[in-house]
């Protein structure tokens, strides 16, 4: 039993010692950019892409479908529709949807699954003060025209390069 002992710690004492001598030949090979050596004391450094694009903030806003007061189902025709009408003229450079499944729960703590649509809205930071009130009448809008509880609204700071 001694001597199995004795030859587990050398082949851990050998791996080890070959792991660490190889590492450093490792990290020398690798590069940042695809033109430069990293240095081997910055692993960190591996993970870490350069920045590109410019400030920028994004929202995305989750709109739900179904009805608290038990109403049709938002249809698509109807959201796009919304869509033109109150977010188009407020962002016409741009914005994406996607259609979703999600689940929430309401007001009377009740979980709602329902079909949702994902909107993202992506503008430079120097216009969020100006945006703001936009993004929040078509929150209000939403919800009066639809008779939503709510509708969700996440903020972040992004880079984009267009």
């Amino acid at each position: 039993m001694i001597m199995n002992t004795t030859r587990t710690r050398l082949a851990v004492a050998t791996a080890s010692a070959l792991l660490f001598a190889g590492a450093p030949a490792a990290y020398a090979t690798l590069t940042d950019t695809g033109s430069r050596p990293v240095a081997a004391t910055a692993p960190a450094a591996l993970t870490a892409p350069a920045a590109r694009g410019a400030a920028y903030v994004e929202t995305r806003l989750f709109f739900g479908t179904e009805r608290p007061d038990g109403g049709p189902a938002v249809t698509d025709g109807q959201f796009m529709d919304f869509v033109d009408r109150q977010v188009t003229p407020a962002f016409p450079d741009g914005l994406t949807v996607q259609d979703g499944r999600g689940q929430w729960r309401d007001r009377n703590g009740v979980i709602e699954r329902e079909r949702s649509y994902e909107l993202i809205l992506l503008y430079p930071v120097g216009r969020a003060k100006a945006a703001d009130p936009g993004i929040e009448e078509i929150r209000d809008a939403y919800e009066k025209e639809f008779g939503q509880e709510s509708v969700a609204r996440l903020d972040e700071p992004t880079r984009a390069d267009f």
